[in-house]
């Protein structure tokens, strides 16, 4: 009588894992030295809302004194400008916030009162170089001489870049989120 050879033994699972000690198979080399194996990084954090709208509001706030420095130093408005406060506002909005909704109206309505600001920023500068006042107290204390001069000063081109400004603010954040 011949015997039959024993069937081979399956190796038994580790920690429920049934393909741990599968025949053949190479663990993971291991760095000397360090008993555990490094992690990646984890992923930015991308699609908070309330991030978006801060990273937004942050950059409403230096393009507006950047726009603003701008007409005060040039003695014109260059409505050109206008265009990149949108792009900036809404740039930063999609890229920290992500793709919600809001982002990118609450990217116009920002870029909106940052080319606003900014013109009145630069009014006041110009007012403050005729008189030769400082332009702090020309800004914060006769606030309403530089909203009547912005007034008299606007004109329809003015209210064609606040459009301009916040449709690029619009579309930004859309095409900087994806």
């Amino acid at each position: 009588m011949s015997q039959s050879a024993p069937p081979p033994q399956q190796p038994q699972p580790v920690d429920g894992n049934p393909f741990a000690q599968l025949p053949g198979a190479i663990p993971p080399p291991q760095a000397p030295g360090v008993p555990y194996v490094t992690v990646p990084a984890p992923a930015p954090v991308s699609g908070n809302i309330g991030l978006g709208l801060a990273a937004a509001f942050g950059a409403a706030v230096v393009v507006a004194g950047v726009y603003g420095a701008i007409i005060g130093l040039t003695k014109h408005e260059i409505g050109w400008a206008a265009v990149g406060v949108g792009f900036l506002i809404g740039l930063a909005a999609g890229r920290v916030g992500g793709r919600n909704p809001v982002l990118p109206v609450a990217s116009a309505v920002l870029s909106l009162a940052a080319v606003y600001l900014g013109q009145l920023v630069g009014e006041a500068m110009l007012i403050a170089n005729q008189v030769n006042a400082g332009f702090s107290e020309i800004f914060f204390q006769h606030l309403n001489v530089v909203q009547e001069a912005w007034k008299a000063d606007a004109d329809p081109l003015t209210f064609v870049f606040f459009a301009i400004a916040a449709y690029v603010a619009f579309t930004g954040a859309r095409k900087a989120a994806a």
